[in-house]
């Protein structure tokens, strides 16, 4: 193993609760690096904790032991895992949907759940509700220092069983194409859709063209425009709408140096729905 750590969370920095995940991994090998991938998910967010996930899980070298912690289900039936993924990652996480787009876009080998009879921290059996640090940090430090095996997580958990959310569907045709708004570049306000680049080239766009974009929250049409489909945002004038392909190669949405989502009160989730059309 590389020794490559990597936390994810819903806790923020607020308090010591991300600080105790690092303790925790120290003691059990204190040449571990560990790093932090974010700890802002929205509270209780497990289809964001999935996405970033899925957005930065490609750069990472092989062997790299993630451990992303977003549990609103603490302490019940859940299951805790561990994933190995198709390109040589680890994934220690609750099985609660946080694995839907690693299985969907990066593909999971194998996966097995975690005997919390060896690998939950010491004395902690009458803790509930904070996992994170006395079972995935526990484990996933174990996992990435080598002192422990893939194989010795804990049995085999079926790949059918995996809980997954409900993702969206792409729709195409010729000079159409219509999907969901997945999540947002949140700085910047930034709509990334469900929409590959190859879907939206396919349908006939071309850069340079003004493209009709259709927003719905629902049945509820929140903005008719036409904008110009760039390459970047230098294509357009400061303040100015673009469409172009975002850093995961899915179709995005944003205004230079402006904020998107703001300005027109959009959110992300199924019910949000955006369409292209060729004028």
């Amino acid at each position: 193993m590389n020794k490559l750590l990597v936390f994810q969370s819903d806790f923020g920095l607020v308090d010591g609760a991300v600080a105790a995940m690092h303790g925790v991994a120290n003691t059990v090998d204190t040449n571990l690096k560990i790093h932090d991938l974010t700890h802002d998910i929205p509270p209780y967010s497990i289809w964001d904790a999935s996405y970033r996930l899925y957005q930065a899980i490609e750069y990472w070298p092989e062997e790299t032991v993630f451990v992303s912690v977003v549990d609103p289900g603490v302490g019940s039936e859940r299951k805790s895992v561990v994933a190995k993924t198709k390109c040589g990652k680890y994934i220690v996480t609750p099985d609660n949907g946080t694995l839907t787009h690693i299985k969907h876009y990066v593909g999971i080998e194998s996966c097995r759940e975690i005997d919390e009879s060896k690998h939950r921290r010491e004395n902690t059996e009458l803790s509930y509700t904070f996992h994170g640090r006395d079972v995935y940090a526990n484990t996933g430090a174990k996992l990435a220092s080598g002192k422990i095996t893939f194989e010795q997580t804990g049995a085999l958990h079926n790949l059918e069983n995996i809980i997954e959310l409900e993702m969206g569907k792409v729709e195409s045709s010729k000079g159409y194409v219509k999907g969901n708004i997945d999540i947002l570049d949140i700085r910047f306000g930034s709509l990334w859709t469900n929409i590959p680049v190859k879907d939206f080239s396919g349908a006939g766009f071309e850069f340079g063209e003004r493209v009709e974009i259709i927003i719905r929250n629902g049945s509820t049409l929140i903005y008719n425009n036409r904008i110009m489909y760039g390459r970047s945002f230098a294509d357009v004038y400061v303040s100015e709408p673009i469409i172009y392909a975002n850093s995961v190669y899915n179709m995005a949405v944003a205004i230079n140096q402006g904020n998107f989502a703001k300005a027109y009160n959009i959110g992300t989730g199924k019910h949000w729905q955006i369409e292209f059309r060729k004028i």
